[in-house]
Formats: C-alpha cells, sequence, structure tokens
C-alpha cells in the first residue's frame, strides 16, 4: 500500500466505501490523515467500520474542518447532477478529488522522477495498460499495474525512481485528478461513451485530453490521432510545448508513429526504422489492437526499452480476459469472448477482425444502438439477442442479417453453437461482442464474459485455447 503522507494532520473526508474507496482511506489513515468515511450503502458503511475506517454522516459533520473530499469514481462529479456530498464540500470550498489525484501527490512528494504511465482512452485503454505492464515487465522492469484496470492504485508499492507504475485512467478518475502528471501518457482514441455523466462529447473529450495535457515538463503525450477529437488534442499539446508522438493506424506519419502492412514503424527527421512486428500475434489480432500496440512501443521507447525488448513483449503478450479472448475450438469453429465490447464502436473492432460470424450481441443499449455497425453485417451469418436491447437490434437486423432473439447467454450459446458447427463455411467464429452494457442481466461485463466462458467450456468435445 501506498501511505498517503500529503495530508498528515488534516480532516480528509472519503465518500464511496467500495474498493478503491476503502483503499484511499486507509493509505490517509496509515499516512497520519484524520479520516471521515462514508457511504449511501449502509452495509459499505458497516464493512468500512468493521475494517476500522472512522465513519460518520457527511451530512453532520463541521466541513469548515475538512481538507478535502476524496470522491470514489463512480458517485457522479458533475453529471446528471453532482453528489450530495460534492455540493457541500462546493459551498464549504473543499476540493474534490480521487486516488488518482492521492497518488499523483504522493509521487511529488516522494519520488517525482519515478516513471508514470497513465492511459485513457474510450476502447483498448485496458489492453494498452496491460500491454505496457507485460512489456516493462518481460525487459526485467518492475512494473506496477492498477487504477481503472481493477486494482486500487493505492494498493500498490509506492513510487521510487526504479519502479514503473503503469495505471488506466477513466474519465471520472481523470475528473478527479485536476494534477494529474504522468511521464508519459496515452490517450488512445475518443468516441461517444458515457454521456450521462458527462453531458456532451465534447465535454467527454476535454476530460479525457487532461490527462496527455498534463504530462510533466520533461514528459511525453502519446496520442492516437486517427479521430478528430484526438487529432485536434494533439495539436494543442503540441503548441502548448509538450513532447508528442501522435500514433496511425491508418496512414504513414512524417513524425510519431504508424503501422503498416503489420509492422509498427517510428518516423522522424524524414526517415523511418521498424520498431516491431505485431502480424501473427492472436493476442494483438485487429486494428484496434494495432493502435494499442503501437501506443504500447510509444511509451517502452520513453521508458528506453529496445526495440528488442519490446518485439519480445509484444509477442508473449498473453492478452486480456473479455477482450477478444478466444476460449477456444470445437471443431472448426472458434468461439470469442469480447464480453469487454459495451459499445458499438467497441464491438467493431472485433466484428474487423473475423469473416464468418455467429454474433452474439444485445443488454442493455448505449446511445446510436448498433446503426454504425451497417458494414460489418455482410460478414455476419447470423445474430443471436439478449437482454433489453434484442428488439430493437431484430428491428434493426431486419431484412438484412438472419437472426433469432434468444433472449438469454445460455440460448444464444446452445444456438450459435449448433448453428456455426453445421455452417458450409471455411472458419465460422461463434462471437460475443454484445455492444451493450451488461446491467439488465449481469452485474458487469466481466461476469457476462466468465458466463459466456462457461457455457463454451461445457460444449462436448471443445478444445480450449491455452
Amino acid at each position: 500500500m501506498i501511505a498517503v503522507t500529503v495530508f498528515a494532520g488534516k480532516k480528509v473526508a472519503v465518500f464511496g466505501l467500495g474498493g478503491s474507496g476503502l483503499t484511499s482511506a486507509s493509505a490517509l489513515l496509515a499516512g497520519g490523515a484524520d479520516v471521515i468515511g462514508w457511504d449511501d450503502d449502509a452495509d459499505a458503511v458497516l464493512k468500512a467500520t468493521s475494517a476500522g475506517i472512522p465513519t460518520a454522516d457527511l451530512r453532520q459533520v463541521d466541513w469548515s474542518r475538512i481538507s478535502a473530499l476524496v470522491l470514489a469514481p463512480g458517485v457522479p462529479l458533475t453529471h446528471p447532477t453532482p453528489h450530495w456530498t460534492v455540493a457541500l464540500a462546493r459551498a464549504a470550498a473543499v476540493e474534490v478529488i480521487g486516488d488518482i489525484e492521492l497518488f499523483c501527490r504522493e509521487r511529488r512528494a516522494r519520488a517525482p522522477n519515478a516513471p508514470f504511465v497513465a492511459i485513457t482512452g474510450t476502447n483498448g485503454k485496458s489492453t494498452t495498460t496491460a500491454l505496457v505492464a507485460h512489456v516493462l515487465r518481460s525487459a526485467g522492469r518492475d512494473a506496477q499495474i492498477g487504477g481503472n484496470i481493477g486494482t486500487a492504485i493505492l494498493s500498490l508499492a509506492p513510487p521510487e525512481e526504479a519502479r514503473a507504475h503503469v495505471v488506466e485512467c477513466s474519465s471520472y478518475q481523470i475528473d478527479l485528478a485536476p494534477t494529474l502528471d504522468p511521464s508519459v501518457g496515452v490517450l488512445l482514441n475518443v468516441s461517444e461513451d458515457h454521456l450521462d455523466r458527462h453531458g456532451t462529447l465534447a465535454h467527454y473529450a476535454a476530460v479525457k485530453e487532461r490527462l496527455v495535457a498534463g504530462v510533466q515538463a520533461d514528459g511525453i503525450a502519446i496520442i492516437g490521432v486517427d479521430d478528430e477529437w484526438c487529432a485536434a488534442a494533439a495539436d494543442r499539446v503540441e503548441r502548448a510545448g509538450k513532447k508528442l508522438a501522435r500514433v496511425s493506424v491508418r496512414r504513414p506519419l512524417r513524425a510519431g508513429l504508424y503501422v503498416q502492412a503489420e509492422t509498427i514503424m517510428q518516423a522522424a527527421d524524414g526517415a523511418a526504422r521498424v520498431i516491431a512486428h505485431i502480424g501473427g500475434i492472436g493476442s494483438l489480432r485487429g486494428v484496434h489492437n494495432a493502435q494499442n500496440a503501437a501506443c504500447a512501443a510509444g511509451a517502452a521507447l520513453a521508458l528506453g526499452l529496445s526495440v528488442e525488448a519490446i518485439q519480445q513483449g509484444l509477442r508473449s503478450f498473453p492478452g486480456l480476459a473479455h477482450r477478444m479472448e478466444q476460449v477456444g475450438r470445437k471443431a472448426r469453429v472458434l468461439f470469442v469472448n469480447d464480453s469487454k465490447a459495451t459499445n458499438a464502436d467497441s464491438a467493431a473492432q472485433a466484428l474487423a477482425c473475423f469473416s464468418d460470424i455467429f454474433w452474439i450481441a444485445g443488454g442493455k443499449a448505449k446511445t446510436g444502438g448498433i446503426a454504425s455497425l451497417a458494414r460489418f453485417f455482410p460478414r455476419m451469418r447470423k445474430a443471436y439477442l439478449i437482454g433489453e436491447a434484442a428488439t430493437d437490434f431484430a428491428a434493426e437486423l431486419e431484412g438484412r442479417v438472419p437472426h433469432v432473439i434468444a433472449g438469454t447467454l445460455e440460448r444464444a450459446v446452445e444456438l450459435a453453437a449448433a448453428d456455426a458447427e453445421a455452417a458450409d463455411v471455411a472458419e465460422p467464429v461463434v462471437l460475443l461482442s454484445p455492444a451493450c452494457a451488461s446491467f439488465d442481466q449481469y452485474r458487469n461485463f466481466e461476469v457476462r464474459g466468465d458466463k459466456f466462458r462457461e457455457l463454451v467450456r461445457a460444449l462436448p468435445g471443445l478444445v480450449p485455447s491455452a
């Protein structure tokens, strides 16, 4: 754990006592702060109290004595309306921050030159975070990995100059980190998502941009420039005088990193050199993973790794669960778990990788539905629709893609497996890439993906992937 000493002797309120909130409270206590924790869920308060964290209803405390409110990232800061604790804090001129901000302040106090890679983007940030950490570790470096990827940042080992922290940052976490200052900041892409929490796409994009705009003076911003929001962000970051590496998977660049013929290239001063080959790496299949790999390579270069070490790390990357995860094969049929695809843009990345798809989709729909996926309809042999979105998705597919409303994942896997096995195609793929959130039927996309994996592995004759 990282003991947060920067609030030693000060009173700090912590709201949201889930995983990251409990860790934040414990880290602050370990660093000498006077902590008051609270949550809207009485069970969470009881759990925190049992863990030795002082608790009190923050409606009843004297806010003039509080130095900061540490807010869990899942609690609304601005949209649709600020949480009641935020309103109380603002009325008392108390700063509202999150655990990423606590880490940044403690890093500056302890080891300001410690490597700190912060990664964000609408899609691909978890894979890129895991990939950067894997490449560093495969080269013998001490790489701590955490943040939005699932491990609270303050539960990691403390910053040191010989230790890198590789941290996935959601837009919610960036919003709560006003002095976010990584040594390497990575912005992969921006597309419509989380508008219920940010109001507009422009505001959402601006929050994402803060991560790269804040890179420390001697650091570098690595920005994918294949969408208009990020391309504009790169221009602004460059004009602000930050060191910048642009990344593209669509076209060669005169300066920066780009992918051509499954090869990551680095261009500078009118010349280009090969950084790594990614063709044939199953865990990095698809254009979206090419972008992830190129950005990860840029981060590794910035941290001093050789091209040989980068190539070795990319080649040995096992991939992440629920992100284009190859679950196994039954005869010719490949089963792929892409449960992380909770919006159409993310699903598009998986659909682009295969030609004969038996597609399992649906759940709690995001804005825009699947209209943007029409270009992939010719690749679909049949769709199996589940959850709340099934009826709307069926209407979109009507007359264009054979489909059935399966309702449940269990029924969808059963039907898709049988149809794919009977199909007269060379390489049928049963692909769970829902283009939807999971919350209508499952607690999160991980639970949904775990269920898919369980169902697939129970099929007679399945050969699991290694």
